[in-house]
């Protein structure tokens, strides 16, 4: 894969993590999915519209640009192959066409200049080791007054998978999942940092706005507990740990997320996000 920046991302995407949400995309679309349709209402594709997906993943969300786009194209792009190779193989199962999927690193990635009407990404935007200039090249390739939408989270404190995770504090090592301003999960947590780093990559009309969505975690608290342990934090956190330590944390983790379960025994946690909205300013002049 040439021109990459973020080769720790990239190493992470291509190894267990990203087999890991590759094998279990079903599941993380019933936990982010609730964010799709502000996501792309917030786009504002048309019919022709030309997307770009930045992070795209197993292609959920360029699946469904481009059935916004039914005579326009949306193309993906993300660093991990395991889940680049679901998102083709979903694409030709549900028969979708108009749909493309590149390997690349945003930061770096040689755009075509104004090859895109639109940019979108859920959760696809916190890892670039420069945001500045990634935002900057993803600016580069949208069109004079072509418009960014993205879903990024917002402070930990309000997401309830970050309080389950904190529920093994005093077991394993679980530090600050928190943190801001450095490239992971909640770099782009605070609002003025948002419009920090999209006005310094070039773009005008910067909105950021609050929305919730419920995920779905798995079926009762023990799948839950068992789906969480299994992403990346929760592989780190627990192999930190002695076996008789992990079975407790377990337990501890399937107590927690127990309030959590509905009447029909599905583990739903609240997830809140920015809504993030720019546009790639117009040349003096209005032309294109």
């Amino acid at each position: 894969m040439p021109d990459v920046v973020n080769t720790e991302q990239a190493q992470a995407w291509n190894g267990p993590e990203g087999a890991h949400w590759a094998r279990h995309q079903d599941r993380w679309n019933a936990v982010n999915g609730g964010f799709d349709a502000p996501l792309l209402d917030a786009a504002r594709i048309t019919g022709g519209s030309r997307v770009l997906d930045l992070g795209c993943g197993s292609g959920q969300t360029t699946r469904l640009a481009a059935l916004r786009a039914p005579r326009g194209h949306a193309s993906g792009l993300d660093l991990s192959g395991p889940m680049l190779a679901e998102a083709r193989a979903r694409a030709a199962r549900e028969g979708v066409v108009n749909v493309s999927f590149v390997q690349g690193d945003a930061q770096a990635y040689g755009f075509e200049a104004g090859a895109f009407d639109t940019a979108i990404s859920r959760y696809g935007v916190m890892f670039y080791a420069d945001p500045v200039a990634a935002f900057g090249n993803i600016g580069r390739a949208l069109r004079p007054g072509g418009r960014l939408a993205f879903v990024c989270p917002a402070d930990a404190a309000h997401n309830e998978w970050v309080a389950a995770m904190a529920s093994l504090r005093g077991l394993v090592p679980v530090g600050d999942f928190g943190r801001t301003g450095l490239p992971g999960m909640f770099s782009l947590a605070a609002p003025d940092r948002i419009r920090e780093v999209l006005t310094g990559a070039g773009f005008t009309g910067v909105a950021v706005r609050q929305v919730e969505a419920y995920g779905e975690w798995g079926h009762g608290a023990a799948d839950a507990a068992e789906f969480v342990l299994g992403t990346g934090p929760g592989r780190h956190l627990m192999e930190q740990a002695a076996e008789p330590t992990r079975a407790q944390a377990r337990r501890t983790l399937t107590d927690h997320l127990r309030a959590h379960e509905a009447a029909d025994g599905t583990v739903r946690l609240l997830s809140t996000s920015w809504l993030v909205t720019a546009d790639r300013p117009m040349p003096p002049g209005g032309d294109d």
